[in-house]
């Protein structure tokens, strides 16, 4: 088990390996990241089911400064890894980066207040070899190729799909980063991030760009 402060953001879905920049302004919030940094603690940001509590209306900035914001019910898959802390303001705000490094599932809560703390397990993709690893590869080569060519007037999108880390990228790190590149709506990207099968979520990806090419055309 992985003991992790969970930040639940409406529509926020992260893969594991896509960092993800966070502008923390909440009070319980802003003890969190110091709580995960102090203890070397990871922290979950997740998708949510529902509001629990909603925020009070008509806030100034100052009242969402020095209060609580709504309460939500956490999606219970969601990615995480260690905080870093890029920048405080002086209003007190900070800006970070959480460098998510693994999917996991909630198992149990451990604190509730003033932040959430949870048991958590690691959720892995079933493994990946032989036919089926060269099957994976040849499908992540239809990708980059597809991308290239629906992003050929784009200087900087051809200069990243064309560099060292996407080209040799692994084929499973891969099917995680290429669906962090998609705008998508949330609960499409929540279902990404729960298949626990790379191929599934390559051919997934690679249906989605080929639909938005043939928008495009």
């Amino acid at each position: 088990m992985i003991d992790v402060a969970l930040f639940p953001i409406p529509n926020s879905v992260n893969f594991p390996g896509v960092p993800c920049p966070l502008h923390v302004f909440e009070p319980r919030y802003r003890q969190m990241v110091t709580h995960c940094i102090e203890h070397n603690m990871f922290m979950g940001v997740c998708h949510t089911e529902k509001v629990v509590h909603e925020k009070s209306s008509d806030q100034t900035v100052a009242d969402a400064l020095n209060s609580n914001q709504s309460t939500y019910k956490p999606w219970d898959i969601f990615s995480a890894g260690p905080v870093e802390l890029l920048e405080e303001l002086d209003d007190g705000r900070l800006l970070i980066q959480v460098d998510t490094s693994v999917r996991l599932q909630l198992r149990e809560e451990k604190q509730t207040l003033p932040f959430s703390i949870w048991a958590c397990e690691e959720l892995p993709d079933v493994a990946c070899e032989g036919p089926a690893l060269v099957e994976l590869e040849q499908s992540q080569a239809k990708i980059l190729t597809r991308l290239l060519a629906m992003t050929h007037a784009n200087e900087d999108a051809q200069e990243m799909l064309q560099s060292e880390f996407w080209q040799s990228m692994p084929a499973t790190k891969f099917s995680f980063a290429v669906a962090g590149l998609l705008g998508m709506p949330a609960d499409t990207s929540q279902h990404l991030l729960e298949m626990t099968d790379a191929q599934q979520r390559l051919t997934t990806v690679l249906d989605m760009i080929n639909a938005m090419g043939s928008e495009i055309n």
